[in-house]
This record gives structure tokens, sequence and C-alpha cells, in this order.
């Protein structure tokens, strides 16, 4: 239904990018718009976050999906290991950052050093598995990063947003520099591939209208940066507690403190620049002449409810 696009500022012109889900053909039919010359440079495909539970079962799709630079993200509802601060989301801010990254080993065991802390050439989401560590590589800064930020397949009848997923906020916050934002709605998708849709079910259907709409780069310093200035002071009195406290203050890039994670502040933070991207995102839905939508919509209480409720809700 909707999705958003993050340039980071480099000269090169990479980017990175969030996007709704209507179905499984979002992605590739999205980038159709691409010329067909970007297909044949892989710096100049797009990096994207996608569910393990459906595109890393098994040896062919573990493949297809990290030659087809796709993060491996578990989701919450099918795994205890999803959720905001999983490693993926750390591989994910590097990507988009221009930063340096540490490379010296330390003193403990391969079986429980952190990846992220050394710079390894790969890393784990689960403790049980390894992925390649495409953030390891410097010519993979500023890179171009699609997301979903619904998270889940979400065919509206009236066009509306589902909430969006807090982890957004992570790449805009965390990510240094901050990176641009381009605002996408996509319509169309869920009439070639419909929830409801018979047999076959397999097989996409033929001959619909996709429309898929690009807002303005959004202006970053007016719409977030005044968050990020809050989120940077709240690092920094972070770091100044614990080096009171005589613990580590130096973390990697995407690593961050208990407080930093959970503190209300910093929810509270990461929950304003989450409302504030779907408002870009709704602007390009209104510009297409959709009418407002409930604000409901855009409430975690709404869906959760709805949940409760036995409405369908992935």
């Amino acid at each position: 239904m909707s999705a958003c696009k993050i340039y980071p500022p480099d000269e090169i012109g990479s980017d990175g990018g969030f996007s709704s889900y209507i179905y499984s053909v979002d992605d590739p039919l999205i980038w159709g718009v691409l010329p067909l010359s970007y297909a044949f440079n892989p710096s100049n495909h797009r990096w994207s976050l996608g569910s393990y539970d459906i595109c890393f079962q098994g040896r062919l799709l573990m493949a297809f999906f990290n030659y087809g630079q796709v993060l491996p993200t578990h989701r919450n509802s099918y795994s205890s290991h999803g959720g905001l601060f999983q490693p993926t989301m750390s591989q994910a801010i590097r990507l988009l950052s221009a930063q340096p990254f540490a490379t010296s080993l330390t003193s403990q065991s391969a079986e429980s050093r952190d990846t992220f802390a050394t710079g390894s050439m790969t890393y784990t989401t689960s403790d049980s598995d390894l992925f390649p560590s495409p953030s390891f590589y410097p010519s993979r800064k500023h890179s171009w990063i699609h997301v979903f930020p619904e998270g889940c397949v979400h065919q509206h009848p009236q066009k509306s947003l589902r909430y969006f997923k807090w982890g957004i906020s992570r790449l805009i916050l965390e990510s240094e520099p901050m990176p641009e934002v381009i605002p996408i709605f996509i319509d169309g998708n869920q009439e070639v591939m419909a929830e409801d849709r018979g047999f076959p079910e397999f097989l996409p259907r033929a001959g619909k209208h996709i429309k898929i709409a690009f807002g303005d780069i959004v202006d970053g310093e007016s719409v977030f940066g005044e968050l990020r200035d809050r989120w940077k002071k709240l690092v920094q009195n972070q770091k100044e507690l614990l080096r009171e406290r005589g613990e580590k203050v130096k973390w990697e890039l995407g690593e961050l403190s208990d407080d930093l994670k959970f503190g209300s502040e910093a929810v509270e933070i990461r929950k304003e620049v989450t409302r504030r991207v779907r408002n870009e995102v709704l602007k390009v839905r209104r510009s297409l002449g959709y009418p407002d939508e409930d604000t409901r919509q855009g409430l975690v209480e709404t869906w959760a409810r709805k949940i409760v409720d036995g409405g369908k809700s992935r």
C-alpha cells in the first residue's frame, strides 16, 4: 500500500527505503520502474528486510535471498528473536551509514564473541545460524535499504495504512549521517495477488493497473532534526552515567544500552519518528485523491484490539 524510500546524502547517490506490504510481489514490481541498466550493477540494487520464516527456510531459499540482498528478519509472531533490536537492524543501520567500524578482535572465544564489536564477515540472528555481514565491506557504505514499515501483508479496502513498526525509527535516529527520506505510495498490487483470490492461488493476475507514486525528498532537518538532537543528547547522557559507574561507554554503531532500548524517553522519540514517517507517506496517498483515513488506523492499540476481537491481522 505504501512505501518510504531512504537516500543517505552521498555523492554517488546511494539510497535506502521503507515500504508497506500488499503482497509478496510488491518488492520486484516496485523496482520495475527503474531503468533496466540498474539490474546489471549490484551496487545499484536495494537491500531489504525479509521475513526469516518465509525467505530463509532451506538452503535454496537462503542462497536466493542472500544473493538478492535481503537481510533475514525475525517477526515476533513467529520467532522469539524478533523485535526492533535484533541483529539485522544493526546491519541495516551500518549499511545506511558512512562511519568506519572497528576491526580489532577481542580476547573472547569465537563462540561468544560479539560479531558487531569485531567487524566480523558474518553475524548470527539467533545464535544457531550464520549469515554474511554485508556491512563489513567499506564499499557498501551508504547503501540503499528498502523496508516495509507495516511489517505484514495489509490489503485495506479504503487503501488505508496500518501502523508502522517502530524499528524504522532506528534507521533515521542512529544512521550517520542522517539518511534522506522519500515517501512512496503504492496501489494496485493487491489486485495482482489478492488475499481472497481463487484457483490458481499461486499465479499473479495479469492486466491489473498499478500506481507507484513518489513524493518529494523529505526535509530531514525540519522533520527529524529536533528528534535526532534529542536522541544524541540522550545517548550522551547515558554514556556519562555509565562512565560514572565504570561501565563500558564505547559502542559499535547499532549497539544500545538497555536504557536506550527500553527507557521511556527513548521509546517516545522512536514513536514520534515513526509517526512522522507515516505522515509523509499519507501526504503522497492524499496527492492521489484518496480521502483522509481514520486517524485511529495509525495506532498500535487499534490493531491490538482487532487481534483480540478475532480480526485478521498478521
